[in-house]
């Protein structure tokens, strides 16, 4: 099985040293993803902050050659827990119907005092 290192021309620049995500046989692995843009941190109302991280997301999956639809397991990092209503009440309008599997927990603090990160797991098998 070969990895394919996959960085998205259009998404926010890395924080670090990794990949936006990576391909390995039919699975795309995304990293952890924030309100980040070319500009900087999009710090603003959790609301704002998360809509920006799934902008992000649609990015760098788009560059995998894949989209939300294809996730099939979500790991949400809230900064704190107090959000989570209102990170499902947001994540519902992007997930509808056929959900992934998904984990979601308070971390002690995220990178440039972010209020949530994402990362997921996408398939891009044909099904056959």
């Amino acid at each position: 099985m070969q990895k394919q290192c996959v960085n998205a021309t259009d998404g926010p620049p890395a924080k670090g040293p990794y990949s936006h995500a990576v391909i390995a046989g039919d699975f795309v692995f995304v990293s952890g993803q924030g309100p980040f843009t070319a500009q900087g941190v999009a710090y603003g109302t959790f609301e704002h902050e998360t809509r920006v991280t799934f902008a992000n997301f649609e990015k760098v999956l788009a560059a995998a050659g894949c989209g939300l639809k294809d996730i099939v397991k979500v790991t949400v990092f809230l900064a704190d827990m107090n959000d989570f209503a209102e990170f499902n009440r947001i994540y519902q309008e992007y997930f509808t119907t056929d959900c992934p599997a998904r984990s979601c927990v308070q971390v002690g603090r995220l990178p440039l005092d972010i209020k949530v990160e994402i990362e997921a797991v996408a398939w891009r098998g044909t099904g056959d």
